[in-house]
């Protein structure tokens, strides 16, 4: 048969996966080595009963392997970090005030065992007239943006016609490994519910909300001056925006070492004066201002700490560093020790808040969210982790 442009197929990854060549599979399906050639470069649509002999071969059904491109809808989404020009990418969706924001499953977030499904296919365009209408509530206007610029804009074919789980979808930037827990014990309580957490230091998970790339920003940020955690620095990026603060929890604060503490490491002077070399975090994250403003306290060069400089994107990361003895010490807390089997040096009290603009408290998915902070399952889940004190969880702890 006569290609066929809007018939797609995936034969190519399945037999693959199975180990097969294409001679494999043409004399599993008695056809031709040329026909699968064809069938897989997409010049050739085959006939119903090839495409049976296909299926049978694969031990799968035929709409495991073609579908066409014109069943599933394309709409226009804001990209929440660059990909290469032209790249089709993987991408999960989410509706976050009034746009769609389409999050690239690429490096580390490709294969996270806690990252969600992958929603649809993204290619990088510069602005796309066609979509589609029914994805849009009422009174949405086309272009509507928060700062994007149409280069930011990507097409986005999806993989799936479910459209209630897009619109039920929450994005939470943070740090806090316990947010993962958080969002899979909700979904036990809300199936219709689907939250997506996005990986990102304080400061980055502010911007992402203020950006518009997020429902929710968790931080833990203290300042000195006015002794007061988040708030200050809330206020000043959001620049007039209202919002509310609420707590997730108070957690300790720390050097990570190794277990049993063999450098007998109690303070951050000691890591001048045992010539201890550490990991340390991007600018941005709440450690890292802990571990700075800890040192000039001291009056402690920052270059006089081996590996200040040497830096790490995550608090699992600082643990995997000092497990495998790239680093004698690093800045974390005190429920990464635990889980990573270390030793641990408190140095601070660190409040964890949930940034919410307040135009977003009236969307359900989020007050679903929320509302689940008070159940004694999402309790135990930070109480076993340790580290954490949960005492004023849920508290609406300042209006900005």
């Amino acid at each position: 048969m006569k290609q066929d442009n809007d018939l797609r197929n995936n034969l190519k990854s399945i037999r693959t996966r199975l180990g097969m060549s294409q001679q494999d599979l043409a004399n599993l399906a008695g056809v031709t080595r040329q026909t699968i050639s064809g069938v897989e470069s997409g010049q050739y649509a085959p006939s119903v009963t090839i495409t049976l002999r296909l299926a049978k071969a694969l031990g799968c059904q035929v709409e495991d392997l073609f579908w066409l491109e014109r069943d599933l809808p394309e709409i226009e989404a804001v990209l929440a970090k660059p990909v290469p020009a032209g790249q089709q990418t993987r991408v999960s969706l989410a509706r976050v005030g009034g746009q769609w924001v389409a999050y690239p499953l690429i490096g580390k977030d490709a294969f996270r065992q806690d990252m969600i499904p992958a929603d649809g296919e993204a290619v990088a365009v510069n602005g796309f007239p066609g979509i589609s209408k029914l994805l849009f509530p009422e009174g949405y206007t086309e272009g509507e943006s928060q700062g994007q610029t149409d280069t930011d804009k990507v097409r986005v074919r999806l993989l799936d016609d479910n459209l209630d789980t897009l619109h039920n979808t929450v994005v939470i930037a943070g740090c806090a490994p316990v947010i993962s827990l958080w969002a899979r014990a909700t979904e036990r309580w809300h199936p219709q519910l689907r939250v997506q957490f996005n990986f990102a230091n304080s400061m980055s998970a502010l911007h992402s909300l203020c950006r518009g790339e997020a429902h929710i920003a968790g931080m833990h940020l203290y300042d000195p001056q006015t002794g007061e955690y988040n708030t200050p620095f809330v206020r000043d990026v959001l620049a007039g925006r209202q919002a509310v603060l609420i707590t997730l929890g108070v957690w300790e604060e720390g050097l990570l070492v190794k277990s049993g503490n063999p450098m007998s490491i109690r303070t951050v002077t000691d890591l001048v004066s045992q010539e201890a070399t550490i990991v340390n975090r991007e600018t941005g994250a709440g450690t890292r201002l802990l571990l700075e403003q800890t040192l000039q306290k001291e009056q402690i060069p920052f270059h006089a700490v081996q590996g200040f400089d040497h830096i790490v994107t995550s608090h699992q990361d600082v643990a995997q560093a000092v497990a495998l003895g790239i680093a004698d010490a690093g800045i974390s807390m005190a429920s990464v020790a635990t889980a990573f089997g270390l030793g641990f040096v408190p140095l601070h009290q660190s409040r964890y808040d949930l940034v919410i603009l307040k135009e977003y408290l009236e969307v359900a998915p989020v007050q679903q969210l929320l509302s689940t902070l008070g159940h004694r399952m999402v309790h135990s889940q930070f109480e076993i982790l340790g580290g954490y004190d949960i005492s004023r969880i849920g508290e609406v702890v300042a209006t900005v």
